[in-house]
């Protein structure tokens, strides 16, 4: 891990007030430490840090995505009912899913257009809408 990559991930952290032990900080340098977003599953990210050398279980992994999503520095995208992603752009902005490939990445927000929505239920709030749009290549 550089530097720059460790400064970076300890004041990513330090905007949740999360504390940075070995394993978040490991981890928060994989998503955040060059300084782009990313969309990782954890099964992925996992695969990612055992490649640098760190030893994090995989259940390591999905609990530490969790509190990352929980204290706000992440948003889980659920694609299916099997698969999720975890995503560092914590903005509203939608999604390409590749069917073909698993691969999730953003798409561009120009030509999105979500005229109306319908009503709640009285009592609540709409939370956040997820838009992801799912493709296969043509036949």
């Amino acid at each position: 891990m550089t530097p720059a990559a460790l400064e970076r991930s300890k004041s990513w952290l330090s905007k949740a007030d999360l504390r940075p032990t070995r394993q978040r900080l490991a981890l928060a340098a994989l998503l955040v430490g060059d300084g782009e977003n990313r969309h990782v599953t954890a099964e992925g990210l996992h695969d990612a840090v055992l490649s640098t050398g760190d030893r994090v279980s995989l259940a390591t992994v999905y609990n530490t995505l969790k509190a990352f999503c929980d204290a706000g520095l992440m948003q889980e995208v659920t694609v299916d009912g099997s698969r999720s992603y975890f995503d560092t752009r914590m903005d509203d902005h939608p999604h390409f899913h590749f069917e073909d490939s698993g691969q999730l990445t953003d798409a561009p927000l120009a030509g999105l257009a979500i005229k109306a929505l319908p009503e709640v239920p009285e009592g609540y709030e709409i939370a956040r809408l997820d838009v992801v749009i799912r493709l296969r290549r043509k036949r």
